[in-house]
């Protein structure tokens, strides 16, 4: 009886393994890399801009009387103004763009006081002008980073203001020897200024290739020529004046819309075993 079991043993061992070697294991196959087209993000873009700038004037003086006695304004005043402008500039890398932009100040009102001698008895001068200014500039930022839509951002520029002077009306009305009041007009000058700017704002992203920008801008334009000589007053000098602006525009990128191709993995066949 013990002879007949182990045969019966036997001969299911002997199945088993034949049974396991019949079984096909399917080839393993190993998913290709997935891989993603590189991005350029280098490119040309053009700007438009609008803004209120608030406009600190540092001072002005004059030669009264004669050349040699140089005085200063009792006070000036700057009021604010409009700014638009317009640029071309290049997108170097994700961190780093330039651009070169025209900007129109729109003219900002002067007003200012001045004292002075009508003949031996102190006299005071309300004087009224207006002054606008083209900038060139050309500039630099460095986009911080990338927050979802938003790209802050900080920056500066260098270039020139052509700045434009309006007449000015110096007007005196406590002269003994002119009851009333007196106007005597000024020839207003025109200069170019040197410039600078510092910029620090964010972007935000409207479509692929359009973008917001607000932001706020420094701008300091430096002294110069304001009004000519008339009647014994004159020439006189502007002490350059400092403009803080709050600025919204839009920037069009023309290859804003290239982004990065997602390569799916290919489809791999799943094999069932195969029992031979």
């Amino acid at each position: 009886m013990r002879k007949v079991l182990s045969g019966i043993v036997a001969v299911l061992l002997t199945g088993t393994s034949g049974y396991a070697a019949d079984l096909y294991e399917p080839q393993v196959i190993e998913a290709p890399v997935q891989e993603t087209a590189i991005v350029e993000t280098s490119g040309w873009y053009l700007r438009g801009d609008a803004g209120w700038s608030y406009n600190k004037m540092r001072g002005a003086h004059y030669f009264q009387g004669s050349n040699g006695n140089d005085v200063d304004f009792d006070y000036t005043r700057l009021k604010s103004g409009f700014v638009i402008g317009g640029g071309v500039g290049y997108q170097i890398n994700d961190h780093f763009r330039t651009d070169v932009t025209l900007d129109y100040m729109f003219k900002s009102n002067f007003r200012g006081g001045t004292t002075g001698l009508c003949g031996a008895v102190p006299c005071h001068s309300t004087d009224r002008s207006g002054m606008s200014a083209l900038s060139l500039l050309a500039n630099a930022y460095v986009d911080i980073g990338h927050y979802g839509v938003f790209t802050p951002y900080v920056g500066g520029g260098i270039g020139g203001s052509y700045v434009k002077w309006n007449k000015l009306n110096n007007t005196i009305c406590d002269d003994p020897a002119n009851p009333g009041c007196t106007t005597t007009e000024h020839g207003g000058k025109k200069s170019w200024r040197f410039t600078y700017a510092l910029m620090a704002g964010a972007s935000i992203d409207l479509t692929c290739n359009l973008k917001a920008d607000v932001g706020y801008r420094f701008r300091h334009i430096t002294k110069g020529a304001m009004f000519g000589f008339k009647n014994n007053g004159g020439p006189g000098y502007d002490k350059g004046f400092y403009s803080h602006e709050a600025r919204a525009g839009l920037r069009y990128s023309f290859n804003g819309c290239e982004t990065a191709t997602y390569i799916p993995p290919a489809d791999i066949p799943i094999e069932q075993p195969v029992y031979k």
